[in-house]
């Protein structure tokens, strides 16, 4: 099979044996896979590889074409997702009691094991999503992390009914959770570089999108911050109410500078990460997909393109979320 790998911090397509499924595993042919900023981190070093020449890509949709002796429903000819979250223990404290994104020997896809970026890969089969016949692959794969970390982010953030929320950064996660937030009866801003990520926001129906650093023109009852800039942290936090929440929704954040604790912190105000996601939160995003009519903003390439797809989401020259088609 033909599989990008991240060699000496560059992304190089190669020629390797079709991989073999283990025991409780699922081989699936990719039939799409999001291209999600945390690739980008692998590529670059931001997030040090767990596995040498490892294939990144954890928004995968493929067809099932072969299983591991363990699995009782190979599922053959279906269609499954595969997102970021790979394995988990399931058997500490934070696995048993619904927190198993927080489990120490968690697993993740594309950076513990191979990835998406190939013509075939390898899924824990009950870790894998049955992917809905009326979704269409390429169209919806960033659904798999975009979306569902997105989803995660906004519980963290704990929007009040009908309460206003900041997005810091617009791309194929933001857009993603923007919606959520708007068909719950939230008001949206929505603060970002890109301009024709602000033209994206007001056409989804957000109240307002201005620049990264600007203002919101009313405070927020909380924010949501996806741009992996710490700079923008006390920005945010100083934009929020009295017992506003602000959270981080991404794995890899810059420094963040010092913080003032009355202008960013007193008054009761949270900061929060989000950690990943639990397979409970997946099977809510889609399914709350599905009910909303989410609309995913993509930008295909093929395959053979996933350098270039990288380059431009570096660049920020993707509107959305970038899609590899096989």
């Amino acid at each position: 099979m033909r599989a990008w790998q991240v060699h000496e911090g560059r992304l190089e397509l190669v020629e390797r044996p079709d991989p073999e499924p283990a025991a409780d595993e699922l081989l699936v042919r990719v039939l799409a896979c999001g291209v999600c900023r945390t690739d980008l981190h692998v590529l670059d070093g931001d997030l040090p590889v767990h596995r040498p020449d490892v294939t990144p890509g954890h928004e995968a949709v493929g067809v099932v074409v072969g299983a591991g002796p363990e699995v009782m429903d190979p599922r053959l000819g279906s269609r499954v997702g595969i997102p970021w979250l790979r394995r988990t223990c399931g058997r500490c404290d934070h696995c048993t009691s619904g927190h198993e994104n927080l489990c120490t020997r968690s697993e993740y896809t594309g950076w513990d094991a191979d990835g998406g970026y190939a013509e075939l890969v390898t899924v824990p089969a009950a870790y894998a999503y049955p992917w809905p016949e009326d979704l269409d692959p390429a169209a919806n794969a960033p659904l798999l992390c975009a979306g569902i970390i997105g989803f995660r982010a906004l519980r963290r953030a704990e929007v009040p009914p009908g309460g206003r929320l900041g997005i810091y950064g617009f791309g194929g996660s933001a857009h993603l959770t923007a919606q959520v937030a708007l068909a719950a009866g939230a008001t949206v801003h929505v603060m970002t570089r890109a301009a024709a990520a602000r033209s994206l926001a007001i056409e989804l129906g957000c109240a307002s999108a201005q620049g990264a650093a600007d203002r919101p023109p009313e405070p927020l009852d909380a924010a949501i911050l996806f741009a992996p800039v710490g700079e923008l942290v006390p920005v945010a936090l100083e934009a929020l109410r009295p017992g506003g929440t602000l959270a981080i929704a991404g794995i890899h954040l810059s420094d963040v500078p010092p913080l003032d604790y009355q202008r960013h912190l007193f008054h009761e105000k949270q900061l929060r990460s989000v950690e990943a996601n639990t397979r409970e939160d997946g099977r809510e995003l889609l399914a709350t997909a599905a009910r909303i009519g989410l609309r995913v903003s993509t930008q295909p390439y093929a395959f053979t393109d996933a350098d270039r797809a990288l380059a431009d989401l570096r660049a920020d020259r993707v509107n959305g979320a970038a899609v590899l088609t096989f």
